[in-house]
Formats: structure tokens, sequence, C-alpha cells
């Protein structure tokens, strides 16, 4: 929620823009800290009307060419970020303060979109693909590949067996020695 409503920011601007106090003298009587903050409003509405002074609901996106354009019209400009948003239709004066520190740190790049949440750890048309490729394959069922399955078995089983057999032989010499 924002610290001032829609109807108060306006009764205060139109109370300026028709004669009744400054700014000073306004931002004393309703209590506003400074005058800056209402120089903003006054500002915002004469350029976007009653939008101006409005809080955004909407997240408004910009291109990286805007962004970028508006960068390099700030540092190679003397306007103050307020002069530059009023001057570029931007509401929020903040958001160029965001783009100048970030341009400064990381450069242009630090102005592209990227990509919000959680990166996919899965690629489901793997998943996909993996099972066709399961179900598509042929299965030899013929006696003699049968056969050929079943005698491997019984060779792992034994030579299973036998390493058992061995380790249990080793484990009671081991035993023996300790003795």
């Amino acid at each position: 929620m924002s610290k001032y409503s829609f109807e108060f920011k306006k009764q205060v601007v139109l109370e300026y823009l028709n004669g009744e106090g400054g700014t000073p003298y306004l931002s004393n009587k309703y209590g506003l800290g400074s005058n800056s903050q209402l120089r903003k409003w006054i500002s915002n509405y004469k350029k976007f009307g009653d939008e101006g002074l409005m809080r955004s609901r909407k997240q408004i996106s910009y291109s990286f060419e805007r962004k970028l354009s508006v960068v390099e019209l700030y540092l190679s400009s003397e306007l103050s970020y307020q002069e530059l948003a009023l001057q570029e239709g931007i509401l929020n004066p903040s958001q160029i303060v965001k783009w100048v520190n970030d341009f400064r740190i990381a450069g242009p790049d630090a102005l592209r979109p990227h990509k919000k949440g959680r990166k996919k750890t899965l690629d489901t048309s793997n998943k996909n693909t993996k099972k066709r490729s399961v179900e598509q394959a042929y299965v030899d069922t013929s006696i003699n590949r049968v056969k050929e399955l079943e005698d491997e078995i019984l060779k792992l089983r034994i030579e299973n067996a036998y390493l058992k057999e061995l380790r249990r032989l080793r484990l009671e010499e081991e035993a023996l020695l300790k003795k």
C-alpha cells in the first residue's frame, strides 16, 4: 500500500496549481516532510495527468534498446533522473537509477532481460523419447536367446557363490591369525 492515496495527492497538487500556496507551505501543511515529494507529484501530474499520481499496478517492461538509450542519454546529458523520466515517459525515476547503476557495474549486458524462476533440471522431451525408444525396441524371445541368457545367469550365480565362499574363508583365516 502506498503511503499517500491518489485522492490526497490530487488534492495537494490541485491546491498548488490553484495558487493556494507554494511547495514549502503545502508540504508543511500536509506533513509531507520535504517539498521535493510534492514537486515530483506536480511534475508527474503536469506530464501524465491523473495517471502520474496513481500507483501503477502493472509491470511495465522496457526493451533492452530503450533501457540502453535512456542510460546513455542520462550519462551524456546534464538531466536529473526526474527530468529524464518525465522526458522519456517513465513514471518511476528510481527505475532509471537502477538501470544506470547496473550499467556502471556490469555494462550493457546487465540491461538485457533475464529469465526468472528456477531452471529446469530435467528436460521433458528426453523422457518422452526414452519411453518411445523402449516401446519401439524389438525384444528377441527366440528359444536360442533364452537358453543363452539362462546359461549366463547360471555362470554369474556360480561366480557369485565362489566369491562369497572365498571371502568367508579369508575372514576365518584373519580371525585365526589374530588369536
